[in-house]
């Protein structure tokens, strides 16, 4: 699948699972919502001390599965390199990744101290490769 065609899938479905690795290799999945930055890598809100977070720290190879709101019916896996960034430097990203999820929020500055208060950190993936390519 062309990465434009999944980038656009992830614009509006927002519903996916991420894939990282426990340091002994075995799958780590961790159900999350996904939105895409202006350079078209993969955004996720999470926190400093999440184990998804201190997976991808140790080994950035990550995976994502996403699906509709419906669940059954369309879906797309993206392939990537995570990057984590920290607060403060994360707080622009997380307000960009909130609009691109939700929409405006009704108290930014509430937002912000949330942030900090859950030591929030934005997972960015580049994405590599997207499937499926074909259905059997």
């Amino acid at each position: 699948m062309d990465l434009d065609k999944a980038r656009d899938f992830l614009h509006r479905n927002h519903r996916a699972v991420l894939l990282t690795r426990h340091a002994d290799g075995r799958p780590q999945l961790s159900p999350v919502l996904v939105g895409v930055d202006a350079e078209g890598r993969i955004v996720i809100s999470s926190r400093e001390t999440a184990v998804k977070t201190r997976n991808a720290r140790r080994d950035p190879r990550v995976s994502i599965c996403a699906f509709t709101d419906a669940f059954f019916g369309g879906w797309v896996q993206v392939d990537g390199t995570a990057e984590i960034i920290s607060l403060p430097d994360a707080m622009d990203h997380l307000i960009s990744y909130y609009r691109d999820v939700s929409g405006e929020h009704q108290d930014w500055d509430d937002y912000r101290a949330a942030m900090i208060r859950d030591r929030r950190v934005v997972l960015r993936v580049t994405p590599e490769r997207a499937g499926p390519d074909f259905h059997g």
